[in-house]
């Protein structure tokens, strides 16, 4: 041991917010070699248990075959539910249209604050589900309790058919991954390994063979592929942003939640972002994503849950349940709800002044916009 240089690493789930040190890319540049030692020790007591990490220090000796570094496992008994390989399990595939994600009378709150009050969500493999409504509604908080980063006050979170707190931290990483809204590191990793860093959940499985190929198709979709070498800390916000989503679609898990994904970016990878959570749902994911613009959350949602003062104000199609007097009385601004004149999908369009004369007193447009019926009760 005196001959080497050690590097304590933390290979895990990256998903959790929790910021923590790691060098990815020396997974796969040395060889590891776990060793037990009370600092180690120390250092996992210190960390939540929801960082679901494993520590090893990786030598500086000579390269070895990736199938040959081994991983301190956080092993747990299979569950039902999963393919057994060796001692860890692979979650099944979600069947279509059912609910991979579950809030029930769920209740968080923050310091003396009441977020949620009693909201009942779910989100179904196969489905993209968009939370809307203003600042301040729940709609970040909603997605963390989803993910277990947010205890439940009251209520219950399942995943999987199964409570959240039932789940070891490693297995929880099989099943869900999170886009926060911002994401920020430490050191200048390039691109590469940043995404890279989406497949340490699967170490340790047969899926693990995958991790090349789930890279570079998750860099590809977003588009990042091009500045694969360049360090993370020299991207703009919008490449940031597009880096993180690729880490989430590299995890590959059959739950993606993700914050805000739309915010840093330009017009044309809006659309390609929601346009992934479409292909995503296709392939039987289950995508639950927090949007401001109504009109990504019309076009490209299944479903669409509008929060309000910390509980569901609707939960339907958006064409359904994007009406003008709803959405204006939540946003607390005048919004007309139009039909796309192609496509027929609602536009919310908010009313600004002067424009006032065409929108009732009760916030609908006088022009007919087919949610008629629709109140803000």
């Amino acid at each position: 041991m005196a001959n080497g240089t050690f590097t304590l690493v933390a290979v895990g789930d990256f998903t959790s917010r929790t910021r923590v040190p790691f060098l990815p890319s020396a997974l796969t540049r040395t060889s590891a070699k776990v060793m037990s030692t009370p600092w180690s020790a120390r250092w996992k007591r210190r960390l939540p248990a929801k960082a679901a990490l494993s520590f090893c220090f990786l030598t500086s000796s000579s390269p070895l075959p990736r199938e040959k570094a081994k991983v301190s496992p956080l092993a747990t008994a299979p569950s039902a539910g999963v393919t057994v390989h060796g001692r860890r399990g692979i979650p099944a595939r979600p069947a279509p249209g059912a609910a991979f994600a579950e809030a029930v009378g769920l209740r968080v709150r923050l310091g003396e604050r009441e977020v949620l009050a009693g909201v009942d969500l779910s989100a179904r493999a196969g489905e993209v589900l968009a939370l809307v409504g203003p600042n301040g509604a729940g709609k970040s908080t909603l997605l963390a309790a989803l993910s277990a980063d947010l205890p439940a006050a009251e209520g219950l979170v399942r995943i999987d058919g199964r409570p959240e707190g039932d789940w070891a931290a490693p297995e929880l990483a099989l099943r869900r991954s999170v886009l926060p809204q911002s994401t920020q590191m430490s050191f200048p990793f390039p691109v590469a390994d940043v995404v890279r860093m989406g497949r340490a959940p699967w170490a340790g499985t047969p899926l693990a063979d995958s991790d090349v190929e789930a890279v570079a198709a998750a860099m590809a979709a977003t588009e990042v592929a091009g500045f694969a070498a360049r360090p993370f800390s020299a991207l703009s916000g919008g490449e940031r942003a597009r880096v993180a989503l690729a880490r989430v679609l590299a995890q590959r898990a059959p739950l993606l939640l993700l914050d805000e994904p739309t915010a840093a970016l330009d017009l044309r990878h809006q659309e390609l972002v929601l346009r992934i959570c479409r292909e995503r749902a296709a392939a039987g994911d289950a995508v639950v994503v927090v949007l401001h613009d109504l009109g990504l959350a019309a076009a490209y949602a299944d479903r669409a849950a509008v929060l309000h003062e910390g509980r569901i104000a609707v939960d339907g199609p958006p064409a359904e349940v994007f009406g003008g007097g709803l959405l204006s009385l939540v946003h607390r601004q005048p919004v007309e709800v139009l039909p796309h004149p192609r496509t027929g999908v609602p536009l919310a369009v908010p009313v600004r002044d002067g424009e006032r004369s065409s929108v009732r007193a009760d916030g609908r447009s006088a022009m007919r916009n087919g949610h008629a019926g629709l109140t803000s009760a």
